[in-house]
């Protein structure tokens, strides 16, 4: 029986003017952007650390650290160091489910091209992606927007 583990992550950041809204690492239209240290790609950072998690490894901080080396950093490609980290460990993705919050810019048109730019990255087709408006409640509504995700890894 093959070992599996479970990972979790979670991401939120405030809303910024001047800066690109980057979304699984899909440029979204939309004329606020995410304030952070990289481009604040908070699904690929929620994925990042659900991953880490899965191999007891700490989490995002860790390894991508508020320092100049990943200023302004694409996160796909924080993403796909993640990958080659958890793959040389010897664990399979076997799948991502992921949640994105927000009642500010409707992600759902998107949906197809992000789940396909992720798949690209984690090397699997398993990767499912929904949007929730939250409702005109709470941080995501106007401040900002939160992902969460989970993972499932085997060897």
């Amino acid at each position: 029986m093959p070992e599996t583990r479970v990972g979790f992550g979670t991401d939120r950041h405030r809303f910024a003017t001047n800066r690109p809204l980057i979304i699984g690492g899909v440029r979204i239209k939309s004329d606020l952007g995410l304030d952070g240290h990289s481009d604040a790609d908070v699904l690929c950072h929620a994925i990042i650390d659900a991953l880490i998690g899965a191999c007891k490894l700490g989490d995002i901080g860790d390894f991508f650290p508020e320092t100049e080396e990943y200023k302004d950093a694409q996160s796909i490609a924080l993403l796909r160091k993640t990958v080659n980290l958890v793959t040389d460990k010897g664990w399979k993705i076997v799948n991502i489910d992921a949640t994105v919050v927000t009642g500010y810019v409707k992600l759902s048109p998107y949906r197809q091209q992000i789940e396909e730019s992720l798949s690209s990255i984690l090397g699997i087709p398993a990767v499912n992606v929904k949007f929730k408006s939250g409702n005109t409640l709470g941080f995501e509504y106007k401040e900002g927007i939160s992902a969460w995700a989970i993972c499932l890894l085997s060897r």
